[in-house]
């Protein structure tokens, strides 16, 4: 049970405030015995009628009216009323009631009403305040830092490598009962907790992502977990953030590490580059096997449509033969002979007799290709 300076003390009273008006209890001990001591009626009482006979007309000869000293030891009791059966209660806290060592009720921010130590007993946790907690490094609250402390920093990766990991969890206060009873130490639980959460995570990740972009995950994961642990205790403590503050490979292999990184910057950058020339050279080849894919159709085409065009003339051909065979024979064999002195000499022999047999002409395509030579030529 934390009994710590939370506590009202014996009487109700913060020990960090020392009473409701912020003083200290009187202690009349010689010795300097432990625990306040009640203050002195009759001495209280002479003092206050000494005041009032110095106030009062008449001087101090006179005997004070009853009605005086009844008023007198009403405001005196409601002071200790006030003082022993009331406490007060910050705006950033919560009252904490213990009846004989029992818890009984909840106190709301404000001046609240109890009765006497010891027969209950008030604690004021701070309900709102965010604390903080460091692992990895010596620190505080305000997140001020100084050493590593390389037996909670360092851990093992999912692929059986170390990484150096400093972190902090921010924290409040979710349930006050369960705070105060059910944990002995709060602070070292959260840390306890918070260390044992991320070796899991980490060791359940590898390095590389660690090192760049799964930083975001692996704090919510290790938030989450530190948030199971103490809600299965019954903590009553909340998990607001985890927050890494460094997470580098063991100063020892820290170079042999950047080599690693550099290297795997050439690796990706040497991918780039040459996905970058499969981009370029990939669609340039799909073009020209394309460009030759549809030569070929194209070609095939026209051999096929030429091949289908001399198919039908030869059948055109063959059906006029079937209908006149020899004005269609005279026909093809004079077409044929066309064809062949198209490109020849040619000398024309006269076989009647009359002559010497060799007939004259006039080549006038000669003539027409010298002409056109010789017009050109001036």
């Amino acid at each position: 049970m934390p009994w710590d300076n939370q506590s009202s003390g014996g009487g109700g009273w913060k020990s960090g405030n020392g009473g409701p008006w912020g003083q200290p209890p009187r202690n009349t001990g010689g010795g300097g015995g432990g625990g306040p001591t009640p203050p002195d009626l009759e001495e209280l009482l002479r003092r206050s009628q000494d005041r009032l006979k110095s106030v009062l007309p008449g001087g101090s000869g006179r005997k004070m009216n009853p009605l005086t000293i009844i008023a007198i030891l009403t405001v005196v009791a409601a002071l200790l009323a006030y003082n022993f059966f009331t406490f007060r209660v910050q705006p950033d806290e919560v009252g904490v009631v213990l009846l004989f060592g029992k818890y009984d009720r909840e106190a709301p921010p404000g001046l609240n009403f109890r009765l006497p130590y010891p027969i209950e007993t008030v604690y004021t946790p701070r309900v709102t305040r965010v604390n903080r907690v460091t692992i990895g490094q010596f620190g505080d609250d305000t997140g001020s830092s100084g050493r590593d402390i390389p037996e909670e920093s360092l851990m093992l990766t999912g692929d059986e490598n170390i990484v150096d990991i400093d972190f902090s969890v921010f924290w409040v206060i979710d349930n006050a009962r369960n705070y105060l009873f059910n944990m002995e130490d709060p602070q070292g639980s959260v840390k306890a907790a918070a260390e044992s959460a991320m070796r899991e995570v980490v060791g359940r990740s590898n390095i590389q992502p660690l090192l760049t972009q799964a930083r975001q995950i692996t704090e919510s994961d290790v938030r989450e977990l530190i948030q199971q642990t103490m809600d299965h205790y019954e903590a009553g403590v909340q998990i607001t953030q985890v927050q890494l503050l460094k997470v580098d490979p063991p100063s020892e292999v820290i170079a042999a590490f950047r080599d690693v990184q550099a290297a795997r910057a050439d690796q990706e950058r040497l991918q780039n580059e040459a996905q970058t020339y499969a981009n370029r050279v990939i669609p340039e080849a799909r073009g020209q096997a394309s460009q030759i894919t549809e030569s070929a159709i194209a070609y095939r085409d026209r051999i096929t449509n030429e091949a289908q065009g001399q198919a039908d003339r030869f059948t055109q051909v063959y059906e006029s033969y079937r209908a006149a065979p020899e004005v269609t024979r005279q026909r093809m064999y004079l077409e044929t002979l066309a064809d062949i002195f198209a490109g020849t000499s040619k000398v024309i022999i006269d076989e009647s007799g009359s002559g010497t047999g060799v007939v004259p002409y006039l080549p006038l395509d000669q003539l027409q290709r010298r002409g056109s030579s010789i017009g050109g030529g001036n």
